[in-house]
């Protein structure tokens, strides 16, 4: 008896061994981080630096959009509060547009940094997010979770270039750290089981910021319930009749999901929840989903090839085609959709169609068409600039 123990054992442990790089790939964070490993990478970064420098198109309009805007402004004075109150559709608004610019501008001026290598820029996010560390404590009303997600998004992002790039030195990033682990993480970690893109925004955010803290568990459990919301968001053919659902809604009824797909019961490949309701929140979602997976791929983890990566690209080539103006069905949204994509296609469509050869015609011509993409003033900027047609 001992001896069949013993093999039992010894067999489990080896196929646990051996299952250990599927097991990788399915969503356990890296041994070590990749730094910068935000939503972009340092190869990624020297690519759009070269091009820029080159005078090469789009980059350098791009570029010159970013440092034309006010978010690149030397001047901008940061305006912390402790408590950032937003209601519904930032209404209370007692901070919220403020903390979203400010967390832009800091990812503005650090990206703004590392291509012109004038370390006013670098001063200059170092102080907005100094700003900030300093003096918030909590986010409040309804739509915290939202904007804490939203903000939450962007703070990582400069904070990993800064960290990672720059040459001289940032006395309170420990303090900033503090912030997001206190403030922050705690705010989107558990999700939400409002509309879709208020999760996948809450967790581009607990992403992001679990690569800063190096937090392998926070990692891991929002990723986990990134993939579980992803699945639910983009609808494939292959999920059956019915849309996937997030276990936590209880949306147990062919009504409730109806309902909860904006009146939407004709289920096509590349509809999202939110596509009824309208295509600027659904591009906050797929904005959200591709930034989750290249912060994934920059960490060693191929989520690119897994059911997300199929969503990502349905979900963009349906909506890029309405988009552009194809004529919208009886069956879809009872034949209107309101428009309003939003910047959210580079991301996406480079990592599809750049590196994987994906065709891709539809997002292809929305992406071009809309180059250089800017930001949409709430977690997106930037993307011409930092990974159009980049092949790292």
């Amino acid at each position: 008896m001992r001896r069949t123990a013993l093999l039992a054992t010894v067999t489990a442990l080896v196929a646990g061994a051996l299952a250990w790089p599927a097991a990788r790939q399915a969503g356990a964070a890296p041994v070590t981080f990749a730094h910068p490993g935000v939503t972009v990478s340092k190869s990624q970064l020297d690519f759009a630096r070269t091009q820029v420098n080159a005078g090469a198109q789009p980059w350098k309009a791009a570029y010159d959009q970013m440092m034309a805007s006010k978010y690149a402004d030397l001047n901008r004075v940061p305006k912390p509060r402790a408590t950032v109150e937003c209601g519904s559709y930032s209404n209370p608004n007692y901070g919220c547009t403020d903390e979203r610019e400010d967390a832009i501008a800091a990812y503005t001026d650090a990206l703004a940094w590392y291509i012109t290598r004038d370390d006013r820029y670098a001063k200059k996010s170092i102080a907005l997010m100094d700003a900030w560390s300093a003096v918030i404590k909590e986010h409040t009303n309804s739509n915290a979770p939202l904007q804490t997600g939203w903000a939450g998004s962007s703070w990582p992002k400069a904070a990993e270039l800064i960290k990672y790039t720059y040459t001289g030195t940032w006395a309170n990033s420990g303090r900033f750290a503090t912030m997001l682990r206190t403030v922050y993480l705690p705010e989107v970690i558990n999700g939400s089981n409002s509309n879709g893109n208020w999760e996948l925004s809450m967790m581009e955010a607990a992403v992001g910021i679990s690569v800063f803290l190096e937090d392998r568990t926070s990692y891991d459990k929002a990723i986990a319930k990134f993939r579980t919301r992803t699945a639910a968001y983009v609808y494939l053919s292959s999920d059956g009749a019915l849309p996937k659902t997030v276990p936590s809604q209880n949306l147990d009824t062919t009504a409730k999901i109806v309902n909860y797909w904006q009146g939407q019961s004709t289920f096509v490949t590349g509809l999202t929840q939110e596509t009824c309701r309208d295509f600027t929140h659904t591009g906050y979602g797929i904005s959200a989903i591709s930034h989750i997976a290249e912060t994934s791929r920059i960490q060693g983890e191929d989520l690119y090839g897994t059911d997300v990566g199929e969503r990502l690209r349905q979900a963009l080539g349906f909506q890029s085609k309405y988009q552009l103006g194809e004529a919208v069905p009886s069956w879809l949204c009872g034949g209107s959709l309101t428009l309003g994509l939003g910047p959210v296609t580079e991301t996406g469509y480079n990592a599809l169609h750049n590196r994987l050869g994906i065709a891709m015609t539809n997002t292809q011509k929305l992406t071009e068409q809309n180059r250089p993409s800017g930001s949409n003033n709430l977690f997106v900027a930037w993307e011409t600039l930092t990974d159009g047609d980049n092949p790292n």
